[in-house]
C-alpha cells in the first residue's frame, strides 16, 4: 500500500515541516479519514477527488490542500539533499520555466532565488495560512472567507511548482531512492484534484505537460 511505500522510502526525519494534523472529531478530521480510505482503496484517482454527496466543497478543498502540502513537503524534504544552492541555483523547471518568489513581506517584487531558498520560503508561506484560523477556520460554524478558494489556487499553483522542479532537475534521485511510484501517484492525484476543481491555471501545468512516459500521469 501506499502507506507502507511512505514509510519504506521517506524517513520523518526528513519532513520540511511538522505535518499539520486534523484534529479527531472534527468534521474536517472525518473528510479526511474518507479521502485516506478512498485513496487506500486502490479506486481511480480520478474518481477519489470528487466531492462526496452532500459534503462542503471548501471543507474539501481544505482537506486536500493541507494534505497535498504534507505530502509534498514530505516528498522535497526527502529530495532536499540534492537540491541545493550550487546544484539549483535558481528556482527553474528546465531552461523555459523560471519562479521568482513574492510575498506580501520581505519580497514585494519577484525576485529570483535558488530552489532550496524558494521552497523555504514557500513551505512557511503554506504553513502560515493553513494555520491561520481567519483563512482555514477550524471550530464548528466558523465561515470560510470569501478568498478562500483564491488563497488555494495561489497555494496550489506553488505547490505545483515544486512537482515541476522535483521532475525535471532530480527525476534520477527520485528513481536511485525507489520513490519514483510514490512521486508519481502523489502527481497524479494532485492533478486530478487541481483539473476536478479547476484550480490552477492552465498555463501553469505547461511544463510537465510533455512528460516522458511513464512519468507523472
Amino acid at each position: 500500500t501506499m502507506a507502507l511505500c511512505l514509510k519504506q522510502v521517506f524517513n520523518k526525519d526528513k519532513t520540511f515541516r511538522p505535518r499539520k494534523k486534523f484534529e479527531p472529531g472534527t468534521q474536517r478530521f472525518e473528510l479526511y479519514k474518507k479521502a485516506q480510505a478512498s485513496l487506500k482503496s486502490g479506486l481511480d484517482l480520478k474518481a477519489v477527488v470528487q466531492l462526496p454527496p452532500g459534503e462542503s466543497i471548501n471543507d474539501w478543498i481544505a482537506v486536500h490542500v493541507v494534505d497535498f502540502f504534507n505530502r509534498i513537503n514530505l516528498i522535497y524534504g526527502t529530495m532536499s539533499e540534492y537540491c541545493t544552492e550550487r546544484s539549483c541555483p535558481i528556482m527553474s523547471g528546465g531552461l523555459k520555466y523560471e519562479y521568482r518568489w513574492q510575498d506580501d513581506s520581505k519580497y514585494k517584487k519577484p525576485t529570483k532565488l535558488s530552489a532550496p531558498q524558494y521552497m523555504c520560503m514557500l513551505m512557511d508561506w503554506i504553513e502560515m495560512l493553513i494555520n491561520n484560523e481567519d483563512i482555514f477556520p477550524t471550530r464548528i460554524g466558523v465561515p470560510f472567507p470569501k478568498q478562500f478558494q483564491q488563497v488555494c489556487t495561489k497555494i496550489l499553483t506553488r505547490l505545483f511548482r515544486v512537482f515541476v522542479h522535483v521532475y525535471i532537475h532530480h527525476f534520477d534521485s527520485i528513481i536511485n531512492m525507489g520513490a519514483e511510484a510514490h512521486v508519481n501517484t502523489c502527481y497524479k492525484h494532485f492533478y486530478y484534484f487541481i483539473r476536478e476543481f479547476s484550480l490552477i491555471d492552465h498555463r501553469e501545468l505547461e511544463p510537465l505537460v510533455r512528460m516522458p512516459q511513464g512519468w507523472g500521469r
